[in-house]
C-alpha cells in the first residue's frame, strides 16, 4: 500500500488505498497529457500581463503535474490557481428528467431582472471567481488515446476540394460545379456576383516560403484555403503548418493583417496549438503554426458514423465531458488575457494519445476589438454576436453547443434549433441524466447574461455532472467516496448534533463562505455561536456585502420564527443588487422549508439547481422539498443520485428513499434504501434500528422477527428503545407461534421460536422497561405484563 499527502487545497489528509483519508479525494491517475513545447509566461505584450511562473506541484484535482513556467505540464492550469473543487442494487422506475423540469421554479437571472421592470447586465460575482480547474476525464472515467499521426503521411496525394463544397467566398454561391461531362472548373469567376475563386493550391511541394519554410504539400482545405505542410529549414526540419492569412493582392492589406494578428505569437499555453511566425509569399500572407499530428473530434464523430453503417454515432456522455473539461483551461488562459476565441466546434480539438489540443487560432480576437472580422460557424455562433459582438459569454455558448454535438445526435442544431435545444421529450439523453439537460440550458441560454459568468464556473459545475455520470454508468448503488464542493458544506452540517430532531431545512447542507467577498475578513472575527447575539453583530457591520446579508440570513433562520422576515428583506436586498444571486433564492427555499411551504422551497431549490446543476446539494433541498409536498418520484429519483455520486449524501438521501418507499408499501426498497448507509457512517445505528423496526412490523413471520433483532445486537443504542423493540418483536413472534406453530430451529434475540422461550424473553423486555419506567404506575404495570406472560401463569 503507497501513501503520500493528498493534492487538494487545504487538505492535509494522506492518500491510503487511493483515496485521502480526510476529504476522500482521488490519488492522481498516471496518464499525464502531453505539454507543448514552450510554454512560458506570456510577456512584452501592451496591456497583456502574464500569468504567475510559480513552480511546485499543481493543486488541480486529480492532477499529479508540476507547475513549470507558471503552468501544470500535465493538465495546464495556470499557477496558483485554485482548485475545483454491498447489498443489491436498488432499482426505481422513475427517472429525475420527466419530473424536475416540470416543476416550479423560483425567477431568477434574466427572468427576475425582467419582472422587476430593469434592464440589468449581469456582472462578474463571486459565484464564478473562485471556480478553477483541470483535466482529461479529471480522473473519473477513460478515454481511449489516439495515435499520432506521422507528418509525412499527413500529405494529401492529390488535394482537391469536392464539388459539393465549392461556393464562392464572397456571397456563397455554389460554383465550380461539373456540366453534363464537363468537370467542374478550380479557379474562376462567380457567376452571381463575379467574385474570383480558387480551389487550386497556390504552393506546390517543393516552394520555400519566407526564405525558411520548405513545402511539402497539403494537408487540408479551410476558410482561407489550402493548409500546407512544411518543413522549418532553420529549426531541425521541424514539421510546421502554413495556414493562409489573407486571400489579398494588396501588399498593404496582408501587411495589415498580420500586424493586427501578431499578437497570437505570444499566446503560450500546453493547450493551445503554438503560433511560431507570419510569413509572406507571392503577396500572400501566411500563419506559421505548430503541427499537431492527431484526429479532430469532427474526424473522430465520422469514424465513429462511418463505423455504425452511416448512422450518427455520438460520444458516450462521459467521454464528450471529458474533452471539455480538458479544453476549458485553455479557454480560461485566452479570457484572462482579454481574448476571445469565437469560433470552437469539434473541428477544433485535436487529440494526440490521451492530450487534446485547441488549434485553428484564426477566429481568435481582443474582446474590445470593435473592428476586426468576426468568424463563427452556423450552429455554434451564439445569437447575439451578430449585433453586439464575441463575448466570454458567446464562447461559453460555443463550447456549450460543441458537447451537445458531441454528445448527441442534434438534428436541426444549424435550422430548426439554431438559437434553442430540443425538448426533453427528443433527446434521450436528456430524459436520462436531468444533470447534463440543465447545464447545457444554461451554457446555451438565449440571454448571454444567462449563462455561466466564465469558462471555469462553467468547468467545475461539467466536473460535478461528470461524476454523476460516472455513477451511473458504472451501476454504482452508493458512492464510496465524497468530494469537497467549493460551494457548499456537507449535508446536516447545521443539525448541531439534533440527528433525527433535526427540523428539514437543517439537514441540508450549508453555503460555503466566499473567501474573496470584501467582507470576508471582518466576517471572521464574528463568530460567536448564539445566533442571537451574532445578528446583532452582522446587523452593525462596518460595511453590507453580499456575504454578510447571506450571514444575517442564516442567522435570523436559526433564531426562529419571529426572525424570519429579517430573512426576507435580506433575500430581497441580495437580489435587488443582483439578480442571478443564486445563493439568495438557496436561502429563500430554506425558510420555505422552516415555515413549511414545501411549494414554495421546491421552487426555489428547482431554480439553483438550474443554475449550479452539477453540485448535490440543491438537488437533496429539491428532494427533501418534492418529499413533502409529495412529488414522490422527483424525489426518488434525485435521493438516488445524491446517494450514488457523493458518501456525505448517502445517509439523508437513504433516508428519504425509506420513508417513501415505506409510505407506499415497498418495504423491501425501503429495507434496501436503509442498507445503503455504511457502517463507517454516523447515521449507521440509527440506520440498522429503523430497519428493525420495519422488519419487526412487516407482518412477514418470525424470520422477518429473527432478522429485525439480529438488526440491533451489535449496536450501541439506548437501553429502553432496545427493550421497547425487544417486547414488540416478542409479543408479536409469541402470536405468531401461538397461531401456526413453533419453529424450534429459528433463533429470536437467542431465544428458539417456541412459546415458552417467546414467553420468557418477553417477560425479561417487560421487566426492564419497568427498571427505566418514569413513574410508580407506570412501572407497576410493566411488571403486571411481565407477570401475565409467565409460563407458570398461563399453565
Amino acid at each position: 500500500m503507497t501513501t503520500n499527502a493528498c493534492t487538494q487545497p487545504g487538505c492535509t489528509g494522506t492518500i491510503l488505498d487511493g483515496y485521502c483519508d480526510v476529504c476522500g479525494s482521488p490519488a492522481a491517475t498516471s496518464a499525464p497529457a502531453a505539454s507543448a513545447p514552450g510554454a512560458s509566461a506570456i510577456s512584452g505584450a501592451p496591456g497583456i500581463s502574464g500569468p504567475p511562473t510559480a513552480s511546485g506541484a499543481c493543486t488541480q484535482p486529480g492532477c499529479s503535474g508540476t507547475i513549470m513556467d507558471g503552468y501544470c505540464d500535465v493538465c495546464g492550469s495556470p499557477g496558483g490557481a485554485a482548485a475545483a473543487s454491498a447489498p443489491d442494487p436498488i432499482s426505481s422506475a422513475s427517472t429525475v428528467s420527466r419530473a424536475s423540469n416540470r416543476l416550479a421554479s423560483t425567477p431568477l437571472g434574466s427572468a427576475r431582472a425582467a419582472a422587476a421592470g430593469s434592464k440589468l447586465t449581469r456582472r462578474l460575482g463571486t459565484s464564478s471567481t473562485r471556480l478553477r480547474g483541470a483535466r482529461l476525464g479529471a480522473g473519473l472515467t477513460h478515454v481511449p488515446p489516439i495515435p499520432a499521426i506521422d507528418a509525412s503521411k499527413a500529405i494529401l496525394a492529390n488535394p482537391m476540394v469536392p464539388e459539393e463544397r465549392r461556393n464562392c467566398p464572397n456571397c456563397g454561391n455554389p460554383v465550380g460545379r461539373s456540366r453534363g461531362d464537363q468537370p467542374g472548373r478550380t479557379d474562376g469567376f462567380c457567376p452571381k456576383c463575379r467574385s474570383p475563386f480558387s480551389f487550386s493550391p497556390k504552393l506546390k511541394a517543393g516552394d520555400l516560403v519566407g526564405g525558411q519554410y520548405r513545402v511539402a504539400g497539403c494537408l487540408a482545405h479551410g476558410g482561407f484555403g489550402w493548409i500546407y505542410m512544411a518543413q522549418d529549414q532553420n529549426v531541425s526540419d521541424r514539421w510546421v503548418v502554413l495556414k493562409g492569412l489573407l486571400n489579398s493582392e494588396d501588399p498593404d492589406a496582408v501587411a495589415a493583417a498580420i500586424a493586427e494578428q501578431q499578437f497570437l505569437a505570444r499566446v503560450e499555453h500546453p493547450l493551445i496549438v503554438e503560433i511560431y511566425n507570419f510569413v509572406t509569399h507571392d503577396g500572400a500572407g501566411y500563419i506559421v503554426m505548430e503541427y499537431v499530428g492527431g484526429t479532430s473530434l469532427k474526424t473522430l464523430l465520422k469514424q465513429r458514423m462511418a463505423a455504425n453503417h452511416g448512422e450518427y454515432d455520438a460520444l458516450p456522455v462521459d467521454q464528450a465531458i471529458a474533452y471539455l473539461l480538458e479544453i476549458m483551461p485553455a479557454f480560461s488562459y485566452l479570457h484572462d488575457l482579454g481574448l476571445v476565441y469565437c469560433d470552437f466546434k469539434p473541428d477544433n480539438i485535436i487529440q494526440v494519445g490521451d492530450a487534446v489540443k485547441l488549434i485553428d487560432l484564426g477566429g481568435v480576437r481582443r474582446i474590445d476589438d470593435m473592428d476586426s472580422a468576426i468568424y463563427g460557424t452556423v450552429g455554434f455562433q451564439a445569437p447575439e454576436v451578430a449585433e453586439v459582438g464575441p463575448s466570454v459569454s458567446s464562447d461559453i455558448y460555443t463550447l456549450g453547443r460543441t458537447l451537445c454535438v458531441l454528445a448527441f445526435e442534434f438534428r436541426g442544431y444549424q435550422s430548426k434549433y439554431i438559437a434553442s435545444l430540443p425538448p426533453v421529450a427528443e433527446v434521450p439523453l436528456f430524459q436520462k441524466y436531468d444533470s447534463v439537460y440543465r447545464l447545457l440550458v444554461k451554457a446555451c441560454a438565449p440571454d448571454p447574461a444567462d449563462r455561466f459568468v466564465s469558462a471555469d464556473e462553467f468547468r467545475v459545475q461539467l466536473l460535478g455532472v461528470l461524476r454523476e455520470v460516472v455513477a451511473d454508468k458504472l451501476g454504482v448503488k452508493a458512492a464510496q467516496h465524497s468530494t469537497s464542493s467549493i460551494l457548499f458544506g456537507s449535508p446536516g452540517d447545521l443539525a448541531a448534533g439534533l440527528g433525527e430532531a433535526a427540523e428539514p431545512w437543517r439537514r441540508l447542507p450549508s453555503l460555503a463562505p466566499d473567501e474573496s467577498d470584501k467582507m470576508a475578513g471582518w466576517l471572521k472575527t464574528v463568530s460567536v455561536p448564539d445566533p442571537q447575539k451574532r445578528l446583532e453583530l452582522l446587523v452593525d457591520a462596518p460595511e453590507s456585502s453580499a456575504q454578510i446579508l447571506l450571514e444575517i440570513a442564516q442567522a435570523a433562520l436559526e433564531i426562529g420564527p419571529e426572525r424570519y422576515d429579517m430573512v426576507d428583506t435580506a433575500v430581497a436586498d441580495l437580489l435587488a443588487a443582483d439578480p442571478w444571486e443564486w445563493r439568495a433564492v438557496w436561502m429563500s427555499g430554506l425558510v420555505a422549508l422552516a415555515r413549511n411551504d414545501s411549494a414554495a422551497a421546491q421552487s426555489a431549490f428547482n431554480a439553483v439547481y438550474g443554475q449550479v446543476p452539477g453540485e448535490l446539494a440543491p438537488k437533496l433541498a429539491l428532494a427533501v422539498s418534492c418529499e413533502i409536498s409529495g412529488e414522490f418520484d422527483v424525489a426518488e429519483g434525485l435521493y438516488l443520485t445524491c446517494a450514488r455520486t457523493d458518501a456525505n449524501y448517502i445517509a439523508p438521501s437513504a433516508f428519504g428513499l425509506a420513508a417513501i418507499r415505506s409510505s407506499r408499501g415497498d418495504l423491501d426498497g425501503a429495507v434496501g434504501a436503509l442498507d445503503l448507509v455504511p457502517p463507517t457512517s454516523g447515521a449507521f445505528v440509527r440506520a440498522r434500528r429503523q430497519r428493525a423496526g420495519l422488519l419487526a412490523g412487516s407482518g412477514r413471520g418470525l424470520p422477518a422477527l429473527a432478522e429485525a433483532m439480529s438488526n440491533i445486537e451489535s449496536l450501541t443504542i439506548d437501553p429502553v428503545d432496545r427493550a421497547s423493540l425487544a417486547a414488540n418483536v416478542f409479543q408479536t413472534a409469541l402470536y405468531e407461534v401461538l397461531g401456526k406453530g413453533p419453529q424450534p430451529g429459528l433463533r429470536i434475540a437467542g431465544r428458539e421460536a417456541t412459546e415458552p422461550e417467546l414467553r420468557t424473553g418477553l417477560e425479561e423486555a417487560y421487566r426492564e422497561l419497568a427498571g427505566h419506567a418514569d413513574s410508580r404506575q407506570e412501572r407497576i404495570a410493566l411488571v403486571d405484563q411481565a407477570n401475565e406472560v409467565r409460563g407458570w401463569t398461563l399453565r
